[in-house]
């Protein structure tokens, strides 16, 4: 078997370093259940896929104390899979996407933690509401009849660039985005209270703009 020591070193390593209140994602997706099993027996508890049915398959295998971040983007028809013990979807992205895990949160009996996926990054290919999207989404009211869904705040991806000032500049608009949104909808709301943004590149920029989760992979993972 492969020797992953690694991987508790480097969470160990990056806990140490991340400030109060930051909470670490070890992006798990592609990698096998030996690995994500190292990083648990170091105390890690917080994983992230991108995959519903490669979800399934490790949430079966693993312990059932490990919190699982839906990361990826979600189709409608998989939620009823990861709807049972899904602790947490960032990646919600329509209104109808957030009408349906309503739907199946009600047939588990669950109320679903979500967030709001936030597109400002250049590449097209990256998805989520324009924050003028997202806010026009929040005016209309009727996700506040959504009895088996719960928004906890935002997620946003940043461009792939090198060009560490643009970073900051996307990170800062989702995080204003965040205080208006917070301000206008989730007023005295305790859990509306999670910014997730920033990866294995960008985490430390994403941090300094507030937010709450970061979502790493090769940072902990690939050796």
């Amino acid at each position: 078997m492969k020797d992953n020591s690694y991987i508790a070193e480097r969470i160990k390593a990056m806990s140490a370093t991340l400030p109060e209140g930051v909470t670490l994602i070890a992006v798990s997706k592609y990698h096998p259940v030996e690995a994500i099993r190292t990083a648990y027996d170091a105390g890690h508890r917080e994983f992230g896929e991108s995959k519903a049915q490669d979800l399934v398959i490790k949430h079966q295998e693993l312990p059932k104390d490990i919190r699982w971040h839906f990361i990826g983007h979600l189709q409608s028809n998989k939620i009823k899979y990861i709807a049972p013990f899904i602790h947490l979807i960032h990646s919600i992205d329509t209104f109808k996407l957030l009408q349906e895990v309503d739907k199946q949160g009600a047939k588990t009996g669950r109320r679903i933690p979500c967030l709001l996926q936030i597109h400002i990054a250049q590449e097209e290919s990256k998805f989520g509401f324009t924050p003028q999207e997202c806010m026009e989404m929040l005016e209309e009211g009727q996700w506040r009849l959504l009895q088996n869904v719960e928004i906890r705040g935002l997620m946003c991806m940043a461009s792939n660039t090198e060009d560490k000032e643009q970073i900051a500049s996307e990170f800062s608009t989702v995080q204003r985005l965040f205080k208006v949104i917070k301000e206008r909808f989730f007023t005295g709301n305790e859990s509306f209270s999670i910014l997730s943004a920033g990866m294995s590149d960008d985490y430390p920029i994403a941090i300094e703009h507030g937010s709450t989760h970061i979502r790493i992979g090769s940072g902990i993972f690939i050796e």
